[in-house]
């Protein structure tokens, strides 16, 4: 029997860097998304006030404001109370009320811990120079299980792995069926995604101690949302189907969710995206429901999750009409075995 010739080395190494454009690009992405989003956090128009009305307070709060420059947003504010329900509407980063023995600084940590670190190394250096110590009082801490406050965004990555993880095995494995079975699958996928994110949230580790039935909901409106939105853009996608999603819920997801730095410590490009993107809809609805007593802009961001949801439907839909256009016959779903594990391949790259 004759021996296999050889492929030729110039059409082996084209193919080879095919397959290797994907994770490359993978890399470039999350370098620009990652630094970009988190090498240089810099307060911006970070929003804090002065508490009281005398000319002391007024005086100490332009004095801070032409300081700080644009990095702050300082206002006055005329009572303590008028201060912690800003704090608690999420208005505000840090209120300071000035003593001259016993300076405060009112803080709200479930908002944003990294927020309130900033606010607080403000208002400390003031009563340094006072030569008073400063009292910080924070009117919202976190759970037990999520003392730095971030396990909420951890939380997020489980959910956002396990959905468009999914995705590439429907893609994949899934090939051969009917859109409408697929979404079927990815919709009870997503519920077992959301299952498994508030069990190990809650129970296991004690991130999310009470409203757990509301933080569950939460995570399967997202997960079917990132879900719904892989499975239609895999019709049209194919291989490249990962690398967009890695674009869209991690690399502008995470980066602009809130979970390690909110929009006041990001430039403009990553804050203006935290204000309508699902991954920051799903931390900030959940920081709303379990620390702020679901105010705080909550319909805004189940709003935001809603809408990407409609939107995966709507691709969901048209990739369906798009694949019936494309039928010819029974057997026109099965691809060659080669070329159905090459983009399966493809696809795990990223899971």
């Amino acid at each position: 029997m004759a021996a296999t010739p050889a492929p030729a080395l110039g059409p082996s190494l084209k193919h080879l860097a095919v397959h290797l454009l994907t994770p490359l690009l993978m890399c470039l992405g999350m370098a620009l998304a990652y630094q970009g989003a988190f090498h240089q956090p810099e307060p911006h128009r970070l929003a804090v006030a002065v508490v009281g009305t005398t000319p002391q307070a007024t005086g100490l709060a332009g004095a801070v404001q032409d300081k700080a420059g644009p990095a702050l947003d300082v206002r006055t504010l005329a009572t303590r109370a008028d201060a912690e329900r800003q704090l608690r509407d999420r208005e505000l980063t840090g209120a300071f009320v000035p003593d001259p023995k016993s300076p405060e600084l009112i803080v709200a940590r479930a908002g944003s811990d990294t927020s309130a670190m900033a606010a607080e190394a403000v208002f400390r250096t003031v009563a340094t120079q006072q030569g008073v110590p400063l009292t910080v009082t924070d009117l919202a801490p976190t759970a037990a299980g999520d003392p730095t406050g971030q396990g909420l965004f951890f939380l997020l990555v489980t959910l956002s792995i396990g959905s468009y993880g999914s995705v590439a095995a429907i893609g994949a494995a899934g090939a051969g069926l009917g859109m409408r079975v697929r979404a079927l699958a990815g919709l009870a996928t997503s519920l077992v995604v959301s299952v498994i994110g508030i069990v190990t949230a809650g129970p296991v580790f004690h991130v999310v101690d009470h409203d757990l039935a509301a933080v569950w909901a939460m995570g399967w409106l997202y997960s079917a949302g990132v879900v719904a939105i892989g499975t239609g853009l895999h019709t049209f996608l194919k291989r490249w189907t990962t690398l967009a999603l890695m674009v869209l819920f991690v690399m502008l997801n995470f980066t602009t969710s809130g979970g390690i730095y909110r929009p006041e410590l990001q430039n403009g490009f990553f804050g203006a995206l935290h204000s309508f993107w699902n991954g920051a809809g799903f931390l900030e609805g959940a920081r709303d429901v379990l620390y702020f007593g679901g105010g705080a802009g909550l319909g805004g961001r189940l709003a935001a999750l809603a809408l990407w949801l409609l939107a995966g439907l709507a691709l969901l839909a048209g990739a369906g009409w798009y694949e019936r256009r494309r039928a010819v016959d029974a057997t026109a779903g099965a691809r060659p075995v080669e070329a159905a594990a090459e983009e399966e391949m493809d696809e795990a790259v990223g899971v």
